[in-house]
């Protein structure tokens, strides 16, 4: 990912993609900066996952719960919560919104 991305526009496209993959399963924090970095955010500072996490937690919108580890101590897992699921879903139709217009900016399309 281009790392002369605007930084709030950043934070917001990174907060969706959270969701849209714990939507998918449970993770922690170390293995959601892996699977972002799998679908391209490659740039993303690992210090910029943990204060979303903590960030969409307070909203209520994922839930973390202590969980073991077979390699060490125990981890926070993180999941959507039904708040976090319709935020999803928002952040899904916004974001075709948004892409389809700005396509048509770029392709000259009224």
């Amino acid at each position: 990912m281009d790392s002369k991305v605007n930084s709030q526009m950043l934070k917001g496209i990174l907060s969706g993609s959270i969701l849209l993959l714990l939507s998918q399963e449970e993770l922690y924090g170390y293995k959601l900066s892996e699977k972002l970095t799998d679908f391209g955010f490659s740039d993303i500072p690992k210090g910029t996952i943990y204060p979303l996490l903590l960030s969409l937690e307070k909203k209520k919108l994922i839930k973390g719960t202590m969980k073991p580890s077979d390699t060490g101590p125990q981890r926070k897992y993180y999941s959507l919560t039904r708040t976090g699921l319709a935020e999803k879903n928002e952040f899904i139709t916004q974001w075709h919104n948004l892409k389809n217009s700005v396509d048509n900016l770029i392709e000259g399309r009224e």
